[in-house]
């Protein structure tokens, strides 16, 4: 038998509405009403999981990650340029090898062991027990949040760069990238708080006019060099012979793959938006599979043709546009196609396609903002490690705005200095993801599996590390967010360990017989260690209890035992199994925390019996402080005050609250 302890209270019949509610509380109620979807079932902080006949075609879900991945043809050809020179196209074709040869096989593996869309963060928690998994997935979401957060700060960056550059935009916006924006993020906000439903639709026909704008650039693009040969002639005979040895021309590029690591970005927002994907089949299983079948379709096709947009992109930029419009301050620094498509095409197309850009690009911002409060919810509520309004989506968008504005700030709008964050936090994921196929396919006795992915983990290690040291700001900001998810995780189990954690108590047979087995008087619970388990311990420690409380007759004494499964779980199902050793009833729990256990079940037996239980619990020995960090941790310090304090804040009634006895 089982009960969840909820404390929610159900009723029919008609009840008196009461007094109306204030503005401050109908602002609270709104404020707090929109729950992020916490299990991350869905795409976007207000969606619901769907049912398995519901849900969209893969090509539309592929749209709705692809207003992240796409989008970064607005910038990825001007930051290669940037970085490799006249070799960018060189460059850029490493960066295809990586996606198809690399990312694209682990994302595949990753979308069939996460179907509900968990991605590799949850695999990796799952392959690890405890605090290491706890700390190990605060960590990788340091990085996670770095991605996420330097997308919407880049790309809205990026939105205003084409904005400002525009021809027909007025005088004053010139010069002013930082404040427009600081307007874009307060827009992105103001939509979040309004309730961001419906996005598929929009980010198909977002992503599907900004590829045909890029397809009609570039196309004019090829069209422009095969008109004038020369064109490809004098780039390619500068660009192999600009740095001297061909040798030294293959280090440069294998070098600077790390600053062209966001060509990479879409593929843990592809695995994000699995539940969206339209299932097909009979049973679950079948359409599980379909779902598969479907992300997979989705991961190929979006790295297809982001593939052959970014090699041909970076070609003909290279080819037509000179090397110093990539520099700060270029025409073509940060939008190398929109200054294609104004040199081609004119200046109305050129502004369609600035206005196109700008849109996905702030599109992407509203993508990364939908994966944060997907990301978060998920994992620290969870844990323990955020508060309560933590699962509500409104107070997370105001507090990841706020920290947008701050690193917009920071980097002024510059896009170029914020693409070492944002390849930080790429390289990270993509590490991750490697490493966990990886330990997956060992784990299955795959050994050519493991043998690949462990090479390419391996090269991803190598590039995330020669990122880092090469562009520390990445690392910096990382790790900035670490600790902060760190602090805030810390204290906020801290400040909740007063909880009832406890979800539900399922008794045994036994247990429920020994509970049942004394009515009419209330039971004596004496907290006993589960490392001496004899009569003749059960004797000693019935008797010095005695000395110090009278309990009455020995029948209404039960002994109460608790082994701590994982203290690292913040809440937990409470099973108790009951026995008898000599003439004494025993109660054995496995839960989480020994005071929290304690004390539901307290609240448990007073439900069942009717009766007031008391509990006899002795003092912890030892330093507070240390008694403190060994509840927090290990769920076992500060028994007797923190099982007070939970029955305390459980049940105000102090009339009905079970009775705590200390020695």
């Amino acid at each position: 038998m089982g009960t969840t302890l909820s404390g929610e209270t159900r009723s029919s019949g008609t009840q008196n509405p009461g007094p109306p509610a204030s503005r401050t509380q109908r602002f609270r109620s709104w404020f707090l009403s929109e729950e992020s979807s916490v299990h991350g079932d869905l795409q976007g902080p207000h969606g619901r999981r769907p049912a398995d006949r519901e849900g969209h075609p893969w090509w539309k879900v592929m749209c709705l990650s692809g207003v992240d991945y796409f989008s970064t043809l607005g910038y990825q050809p001007a930051i290669a340029a940037l970085a490799a020179g006249l070799l960018s196209p060189f460059a850029t074709l490493v960066l295809v090898v990586v996606t198809l040869g690399a990312a694209l096989p682990i994302y595949l593996r990753v979308a069939r062991e996460s179907p509900r869309g968990a991605g590799s963060i949850r695999m990796l928690e799952r392959m690890l027990s405890s605090w290491s998994a706890k700390l190990f997935v605060l960590v990788l979401l340091g990085f996670t949040v770095t991605d996420f957060m330097i997308t919407m700060t880049l790309s809205t960056a990026d939105a205003a760069a084409h904005i400002e550059a525009n021809p027909f935009a007025p005088a004053w916006l010139h010069d002013h990238r930082v404040l427009i924006t600081l307007a874009l993020l307060a827009l992105l906000a103001a939509v979040f708080l309004r309730g961001f439903r419906e996005t598929i639709n929009l980010a198909v026909w977002l992503v599907g006019v900004f590829l045909a704008l890029n397809v009609v650039v570039i196309g004019a693009a090829a069209l422009r060099i095969a008109a004038q040969p020369g064109l490809l002639s004098g780039w390619s005979s500068a660009a192999l012979t600009s740095h001297g040895s061909p040798w030294f021309a293959i280090a440069l590029v294998l070098l600077v793959f790390p600053k062209l690591a966001l060509g990479l970005s879409g593929f843990e927002t592809g695995v994000l938006v699995m539940p969206q994907i339209r299932g097909e089949g009979a049973t679950p299983a079948a359409r599980t599979r379909s779902r598969i079948r479907g992300a997979g379709k989705l991961l190929t096709a979006a790295a297809v043709t982001m593939s052959a947009l970014l090699a041909s992109s970076s070609l003909v930029t290279a080819v037509l546009i000179p090397q110093e419009q990539f520099r700060p301050g270029g025409q073509a620094d940060g939008r190398a196609l929109a200054y294609l498509a104004h040199e081609l095409l004119g200046e109305a197309f050129g502004t369609a396609y600035d206005v196109s850009t700008s849109l996905i690009l702030w599109f992407a911002g509203a993508s990364a903002m939908a994966g944060l409060l997907n990301l978060v919810p998920r994992y620290l509520p969870r844990y323990g490690m955020a508060p309560e309004w933590a699962r509500a989506s409104r107070p997370l968008v105001l507090v990841f705005s706020a920290i947008a504005v701050v690193v917009t700030l920071i980097f002024d709008a510059d896009v170029e200095a914020q693409g070492g964050a944002y390849a930080t936090g790429v390289l990270v994921l993509m590490t991750s993801a490697g490493v966990a196929v990886t330990l997956s396919a060992k784990m299955a006795h795959q050994r050519g599996w493991f043998l690949f992915y462990g090479a390419v983990a391996t090269t991803f290690v190598y590039v995330t590390v020669a990122n880092m040291i090469e562009r520390p700001d990445g690392l910096r900001i990382a790790l900035v967010f670490i600790a902060g998810i760190l602090a805030v995780s810390l204290l906020s189990r801290w400040a909740r360990s007063y909880e009832l954690r406890t979800t539900s108590v399922t008794l045994d047979a036994a247990a429920e017989e020994l509970i049942r087995a004394r009515p009419g008087r209330p039971l004596h619970l004496i907290a006993h260690k589960p490392d001496n388990c004899t009569l003749a311990d059960y004797i000693e420690k019935r008797q010095r209890e005695g000395r110090s409380h009278k309990m009455g007759a020995e029948k209404n004494i039960l002994f109460v035992e608790v082994t701590i499964a994982d203290p690292s779980e913040f809440r937990s199902e409470l099973h108790v199994e009951g026995r008898t050793v000599g003439r004494y009833g025993v109660l054995y729990l496995s839960g989480a925390t020994v005071p929290n256990d304690i004390a539901a079940l307290a609240l448990r037996i007073r439900d069942m019996t009717g009766q007031i239980p008391h509990l006899y619990l002795d003092w912890s020995r030892g330093s507070p402080l240390r008694n403190t960090l060994d509840f927090l941790l290990f769920g076992q310090g500060q028994i007797a005050p923190t099982a007070h304090e939970v029955l305390r804040r459980a049940e105000p009634d102090e009339k009905r609250r079970p009775v705590v006895h200390v020695s």
